[in-house]
């Protein structure tokens, strides 16, 4: 089974931002980037299923300027076995990445898609979802971990405190 994981480059959690003096956004000219936390966790959950045996390869999906290579090649020094950039200078928004991961899985065929819960740049927590329904998948969102991917899928997650379980076919 192939895993795909989107990952998305963001303006570093640490670094302080600022507001651009026009007031259009925020200042990313000189500002350290990163892997999105969330997108982390999600390689990280993709790569524990790997080395349980249960997947054969992981590929991190990565969509934005040049500079996105740079967040790949965090993910195949963590683990992942290939990487893919989709390079646009375009700004991206949830949609169209759902559109472009539509088109990767058609090519790719995973048998399990991951994204990170929500990105902490825009905090939309909308492309899984979108992916979801265009693929016409089952989601599961907001989890934690992910449990026997083989058969069907044990979704763990946090509710007010206190685990919550579901579960989903394959």
């Amino acid at each position: 089974m192939k895993i795909l994981v989107a990952i998305k480059r963001v303006v570093d959690y640490a670094v302080k931002i600022r507001v651009k003096s026009d007031k259009s956004g925020v200042e990313t000219l000189n500002v350290k980037m990163s892997m999105n936390p969330f997108c982390e966790i999600a390689l990280e959950e993709a790569l524990r299923i790997k080395q349980s045996g249960l997947a054969s390869e992981v590929v991190a999906v990565s969509m934005g300027p040049s500079q996105c290579v740079d967040t790949l090649r965090t993910g195949l020094a963590m683990g992942a076995d290939r990487g893919i950039h989709v390079e646009s200078t375009a700004a991206l928004y949830p949609l169209t990445v759902a559109k472009l991961l539509k088109a990767l899985v058609d090519v790719e065929k995973p048998g399990v898609i991951i994204l990170g819960k929500q990105a902490i740049d825009d905090d939309c927590n909308q492309t899984g979802q979108m992916v979801a329904g265009i693929v016409r998948l089952a989601t599961g969102n907001i989890c934690f971990k992910v449990k026997e991917p083989a058969r069907h899928v044990i979704l763990l997650r946090n509710a007010h405190e206190e685990e919550m379980v579901e579960k989903a076919s394959l």
